[in-house]
């Protein structure tokens, strides 16, 4: 099973960037997408095989998630009950036979205290949401990727130190991704990396991306038996489909 996760800073722009070619060559058997900004385009990747499911913003041209699969899944699930984050369209969850996959955009807090405000409370509604599937899984797997706007370790950007006082890096975030993760879920892309560095973002500012300054925002979280099964990674830091790379791990796991 095939699984790649990206944040695309907007679908149609993407598109233009040949996301179809993208898609074709690497062939994922779930694709999870963030901040797709953009109203549901099924027609787009019917074209190439696949069936979509879509969680988008209430504001035109804002957030939004969505998740392609060539399974038909067994049930979707629409935000988390809590209309204050569901307008902004940041979880979508859906079933297979065996598995529950999630796709996830934390907000950004970035842009002040209101934000970051926001950002909190949407943390700990979301650590309670996935508590509760967890709680429910009856044997099943459950996988959790996304934009999760937060580097969890030093070894997750390239600049830590003058970034501990900043939104993604501020000590309250990095701890709540610990507690998330004692939930009973594995890092598995960094159970992949091991020690070795590697991001997933970079700023349009000051040549991030040439001088490969960057984070580690997207991440794929998944059960301890599900995480044991996963045998490849790829970070795509080459085909520029985004400001985020596509990162997807393959695991021996039946899938449709």
């Amino acid at each position: 099973m095939h699984v790649t996760t990206l944040n695309l800073n907007g679908l149609r722009s993407a598109i233009q960037k040949d996301l179809s070619g993208w898609i074709g060559k690497n062939e994922p058997d779930v694709l999870l997408m963030q901040e797709v900004r953009a109203f549901p385009h099924p027609e787009f990747f019917d074209d190439l095989g696949y069936q979509t499911h879509w969680h988008v913003a209430e504001r035109p041209g804002y957030s939004g998630v969505a998740l392609a699969s060539k399974v038909a899944p067994r049930k979707v699930t629409q935000g988390m009950g809590f209309p204050d984050f569901d307008i902004e369209g940041r979880v979508l969850t859906v079933e297979f036979d065996a598995l529950s996959v999630v796709s996830a955009y934390v907000p950004s807090g970035s842009s002040g205290e209101i934000r970051q405000a926001f950002k909190y409370q949407f943390m700990e509604v979301f650590f309670g949401y996935v508590r509760d599937l967890i709680a429910g899984l009856e044997g099943r797997e459950l996988l959790i990727a996304g934009d999760f706007n937060i580097c969890h370790h030093p070894i997750d950007l390239k600049n830590w130190r003058a970034n501990q006082k900043n939104s993604g890096f501020l000590p309250e975030e990095r701890e709540w991704l610990t507690r998330f993760l004692e939930l009973g879920l594995v890092d598995t892309h960094r159970k992949l990396l091991g020690g070795q560095a590697e991001y997933t973002w970079w700023s349009n500012r000051g040549h991030a991306y040439a001088n490969n300054v960057g984070w580690r925002l997207d991440y794929q979280f998944t059960t301890p038996a599900l995480a044991e099964k996963a045998h490849f990674y790829h970070t795509d830091r080459e085909n520029r489909l985004s400001d985020h790379a596509a990162v997807s791990v393959k695991y021996q796991f039946p899938f449709g």
